[in-house]
């Protein structure tokens, strides 16, 4: 900003502006230079590098646990699939059978396993008891309330209501002889049965866990086999689901482990450790945060005074560091889930999974946020700039892609679902449109149509090999080429120089280098600016 572009009525004071000016340069200074400028030490720096280190080592630490939770979790389900369905083997998808005598024989063969579950398991499994009293297996059918049907003639009667009908069995009661439906007193109404379901409730504990000097978890499972007959196509899909609880153990004593409480202690305090250094760093951006706010205010009113205009948004922004702001975000997150773990590790709640997001989420923020600090390096910086100036073309660009693949996504899961596993549901749809995006899937998703109907057959083709031309050959081209077109220009105006705002006009007016002294003195007039700020 020069005179001549003044057009307020008041003139400034040339101390204050050039106070102004110094304030501002040394606020946007990298830790390099204001070390040079008031011999600043870059703690801030220092104490990013210490927090990237002690969250990397506490998300490596409680990843292993919770993937001990989840194997031993996936494992139980692999193990109550072959122990409940019978002649099940790992490698089949969709497992049915297709006859009445069939779906006796299974439903008997789940009971006879239920009742001889502690003899079979070689872990730790046990029958649920609550109150001292075992929780019985349920075994319910659902069936339309009355319907007649004969295909021979064409004809159907039929009331759609649905009506349930349920029969407990306790795992310690033995069975009758004779057949399964008389052994039980259960009759499958076949001709308008739709569901057949087996609820049992089985407990283990993961005991493993003793080996990481952790305490174990007690494990709740709510086992549902299903018999769906929804279709009355002669083919019933047979299908398991288990769902988990993870309890606190009530009683628990582990002998012979000196070094578990030792163990357990040194955790605890490295968590604690962890929530300090988020705490400092937190303070810190903060601080930082407002004394930008503090002086965006400030060379705003000043402009407004005396150069009579308000400062555009672009400018304003610049005294917002966006790093600093991930930084926050990064150190709540730490925060938050490194209290959650300590809570997890007394045993007190079993939230595995929200603190995995948390402690994993700020771990790739204080990672992503080391590019700040390589930012200040001209080779590294580009990278920075290039995102920074391609965002909004890349979002305006997205969102015209993203329609375009909605619409594909729809009319794969309307006309193909019914012929093609990969279209059942819009969400298999829309993984296979990306992995064909990326060149996976693309014979196995042609393959897999070629036994079907003629008219099918053919618009799949026309349907992948355009949906493949215009993402895999246009639309990735001319995104790789909005960014190679930003990259240049950036590159470009860092050679030749490139247009500035008002605010680094303005900034370039002040001709002092950082180790001329010109910044103590400012230190010593003004109380407003902190030495501490986020680099």
């Amino acid at each position: 900003m020069t005179d001549q572009r003044r057009t307020g009525t008041q003139t400034p004071d040339p101390r204050k502006v050039d106070h102004l000016r110094r304030r501002l340069k040394y606020f946007f200074m990298n830790p390099y230079e204001k070390f040079h400028a008031r011999g600043q030490k870059p703690w801030k720096l220092m104490l990013q590098i210490l927090k990237i280190a002690i969250t990397t080592f506490q998300l490596v630490s409680f990843g292993l646990t919770n993937e001990m939770m989840v194997t031993f979790k996936e494992e139980n389900l692999v193990f109550f699939k072959h122990l409940f369905l019978k002649e099940y083997r790992s490698h089949e998808k969709n497992y049915s059978i297709f006859t009445s005598t069939d779906v006796y024989d299974h439903i008997h063969f789940i009971i006879e396993r239920y009742a001889d579950l502690q003899n079979l398991t070689p872990g730790s499994h046990a029958y649920e008891r609550k109150d001292g009293v075992y929780t019985p297996l349920f075994l319910c059918q659902e069936f339309y309330r009355s319907a007649s049907v004969t295909p021979g003639n064409d004809t159907f009667s039929i009331d759609p209501r649905v009506e349930r009908e349920c029969l407990s069995i306790s795992p310690l009661t033995p069975l009758a002889g004779g057949g399964p439906a008389g052994a039980v007193n259960f009759t499958l109404h076949f001709e308008r049965l739709l569901t057949v379901k087996v609820h049992m409730k089985v407990k283990a504990i993961n005991l493993q866990r003793i080996h990481r000097n952790e305490l174990p978890d007690c494990y709740g499972f709510s086992i549902m086999i299903v018999f769906d007959n929804r279709a009355q196509s002669g083919k019933i899909k047979v299908f398991l689901e288990n769902h988990v609880e993870i309890n606190v153990c009530k009683e628990w004593r582990v002998n012979g482990s000196p070094g578990s409480d030792s163990h357990l202690l040194l955790i605890l305090l490295f968590d604690l450790v962890t929530i300090l250094v988020c705490l400092m760093s937190l303070s810190l951006c903060v601080r930082s945060v407002i004394v930008g706010v503090q002086l965006q205010l400030e060379y705003s009113k000043f402009v407004q005074i005396y150069y009579g205009k308000a400062v555009p948004l672009a400018d304003r922004i610049e005294f917002v560091k966006g790093w600093c702001i991930l930084i926050i975000i990064c150190d709540l997150l730490t925060i938050a889930g490194s209290v959650l773990k300590i809570v997890i590790q007394n045993k007190e709640l079993t939230n595995y999974g929200i603190c995995s997001i948390l402690l994993g989420t700020a771990t790739m923020f204080a990672w992503i946020g080391v590019i700040r600090f390589l930012g200040f390096f001209l080779k590294y910086n580009i990278l920075i700039l290039t995102l920074k100036a391609a965002f909004s073309d890349v979002v305006r660009f997205s969102l015209c892609a993203i329609i375009i693949y909605l619409s594909y996504c729809f009319c794969g899961w309307i006309v193909l679902g019914p012929h093609h596993e990969y279209f059942h549901s819009f969400y298999k749809v829309a993984d296979c449109l990306f992995s064909l995006i990326n060149g996976d899937e693309v014979y196995s998703s042609f393959s897999k149509l070629r036994q079907r109907n003629y008219l099918v057959w053919l618009f799949s083709r026309l349907y992948i090999y355009t949906f493949i031309f215009i993402y895999a050959y246009m639309i990735l081209s001319l995104f790789i080429a909005l960014i190679t077109d930003t990259y240049e220009t950036i590159k470009q105006h860092q050679q030749d120089g490139g247009p500035v705002s008002d605010l680094q006009t303005f900034l370039a007016e002040c001709k002092d280098l950082p180790a001329s002294g010109r910044y103590n003195m400012d230190e010593e007039q003004s109380s407003c600016l902190s030495c501490m700020c986020c680099h």
